[in-house]
């Protein structure tokens, strides 16, 4: 067996997630029928993804990683798969992946970015895919006072679907907000994983304070609670684009899989 790398992009309008749900349209679940006909696998291959993103949520720079046997031809895969996957999900790259490499339990972080239009004369409805739109226009410099107080390791239980089984201790690692050339309010954050819902969770808590209806001290609060808070609204999926999935060095890739798996167990994983 032979371990490769894909870099994936894809629209999430249309598919129920990234992970395989009986009777719904999944990424994994096109990805990986693609994969068993371009190699001629009697039973298709299981692609285990950095980041299961949900419903309606788009990547830019998802990666993934499946094991196929070493006589497969490999080699055309890129050319073969990409004629076999829908318009809506894309093959950037493929290659062998080095020794060690995981794709979710060796990756140092995830870097997601939400955008929103806050103004009406800013809006385009050829991006109504990608952009959420609000009423209220939004203080961005609150709103960063406001994630400030949110960075380093936090358990963020107010904010995501609680696993099954394991942590909802995640380090933020950075959360910026900016207006974009267009005039739209686009926020990228990273952390060393995300649990189910937290970065719509993030968004959600912290949408109130720029638009002045909260303190800027308040999202600190309900993450130091621990509990949902009805007053946080988990914010819509097709505003949320996985852009980037980072991991360290090769001769590293073992050891951080090691660590990861170490102190993360949960199914549920390191979804938005």
């Amino acid at each position: 067996m032979i371990r490769l790398r894909l870099d994936i992009a894809y629209d999430g309008t249309d598919f129920a997630g990234w992970a395989i749900q009986p009777g719904q349209r999944t990424v994994q679940g096109v990805v990986e029928e693609a994969l068993a006909i371009a190699l001629r696998l009697p039973t298709p291959a299981v692609v285990h993804c950095a980041g299961r993103t949900d419903a309606g949520v788009h990547a830019r720079g998802q990666v993934a990683h499946v094991d196929v046997p070493t006589d497969t031809g490999f080699d055309t895969l890129p050319r073969g798969l990409r004629g076999l996957l829908p318009d809506d999900v894309w093959l950037t790259d493929v290659r062998v992946a080095p020794a060690g490499f995981d794709a979710r339990f060796s990756a140092l972080s995830r870097t997601y970015r939400y955008l929103i239009c806050d103004a009406p004369t800013v809006w385009d409805p050829l991006r109504r895919r990608e952009v959420v739109r609000i009423r209220r226009q939004l203080d961005l410099t609150a709103m960063n006072d406001a994630a400030a107080a949110l960075l380093g390791a936090h358990d963020f239980a107010a904010l995501c679907r609680p696993p099954e089984r394991g942590s909802t201790i995640r380090r933020l690692l950075s959360l910026t907000w900016r207006r974009g050339p267009t005039g739209l309010a686009d926020m990228t954050v990273s952390a060393d994983a995300f649990c189910h819902t937290l970065v719509r969770g993030l968004v959600g808590v912290l949408v109130p304070v720029g638009e002045g209806r909260k303190p800027v001290d308040w999202p600190a609060g309900v993450v130091a609670a621990r509990i949902r808070d009805p007053h946080v609204t988990v914010m819509p999926p097709h505003g949320l684009v996985l852009e980037q999935v980072t991991y360290p060095p090769d001769s590293e890739l073992a050891a951080r899989q090691q660590i990861t798996r170490s102190v993360r167990s949960c199914a549920d994983g390191d979804g938005p």
